[in-house]
């Protein structure tokens, strides 16, 4: 099973898209490292910078994230530059599927929440740590902690904790 915990990247913005996490000109490359140095590359949004990314487990956005094109390289560039969880209002469908059949964590929340995500700890130094059993979210910053839960579904936690299909067909078939 992959980390589920680490410091947070906050993308404040709907629809980012496939294109953005990892530009089509790569979609070339033969391995995931590869793709590493090209994470987010051309996200253009106000005060990001993609260094931003080093040092990052998780990131939080708002909605429709990974829309566009149906690409598995999109969850790849995130997990070999160490991002294995997304929170967001909303995915695109595909990209949403294609995380959890890699292991990651594409989790979402109410509209409510994230924007009180982004009120509360936007601009901070965060941590996030899932805790996979438990359907929890465990923030740390400034000394505190809370606690938000999110379900899944139970075929999805099963991808994720076998590490993708991969890791769930070499136990079941």
């Amino acid at each position: 099973m992959k980390n589920f915990k680490g410091n947070v990247l906050f993308l404040d913005r709907s629809d980012i898209n496939t294109d953005e996490i990892i530009p089509a000109k790569y979609l070339t490359e033969i391995t995931k490292e590869a793709l590493q140095p090209n994470l987010l590359e051309d996200l253009v949004l106000p005060g990001f910078h993609k260094e931003d990314t080093q040092n990052k487990a998780v990131i939080v956005t708002r909605e429709n994230f990974g829309c566009g094109s149906s690409r598995e390289h999109a969850p790849w560039a995130l997990e070999v530059n160490g991002i294995n969880v997304v929170i967001a209002e909303s995915f695109a469908r595909i990209f949403r599927q294609n995380m959890y059949n890699c292991g990651m964590f594409a989790i979402e929340l109410p509209k409510e929440t994230i924007e009180s995500l982004f009120t509360n700890y936007a601009g901070k130094t965060v941590a996030m740590e899932i805790d996979v059993d438990a359907d929890t979210i465990i923030i740390s910053a400034d000394g505190k902690t809370e606690t938000i839960d999110f379900k899944v579904g139970e075929f999805d936690k099963t991808l994720v904790k076998e590490g993708g299909w991969v890791g769930y067909a070499d136990k079941n078939y």
